[in-house]
């Protein structure tokens, strides 16, 4: 199923039944989007899995996971519009080496 998305004038939110959601950094290079983006979908089909076997702990390491790729993305943490280039760097790289580690 395919919505339109609404978007704020700013390009720093999106809008979906209402709600306002934070978009990625649109300075991410097109690799690390594509790889943060991976990581959140191994992490949220982590959440499914782990909360259908009844396993805490896994439900919380897969949440880990989806907080780190968020955070990576700029959709979570400090606003990425309020950060210089080399912090918004910084944020990625630190996300996808604690991902990948």
């Amino acid at each position: 199923m395919s919505r339109d998305v609404e978007r704020t004038d700013d390009g720093r939110w999106i809008v979906v039944d209402g709600r306002r959601w934070r978009t990625a950094d649109p300075a991410l290079p097109d690799d690390v989007r594509e790889r943060l983006l991976h990581h959140l979908g191994v992490g949220r089909s982590g959440v499914r899995t782990a909360k259908a076997s009844g396993d805490d702990a896994a439900v919380a390491a897969a949440r880990a996971r989806v907080q780190l790729a968020k955070t990576g993305l700029g959709e979570r943490g400090p606003a990425w519009w309020d950060q210089d280039d080399d912090a918004r760097r910084d944020r990625w790289e630190t996300a996808l080496r604690d991902l990948d580690g």
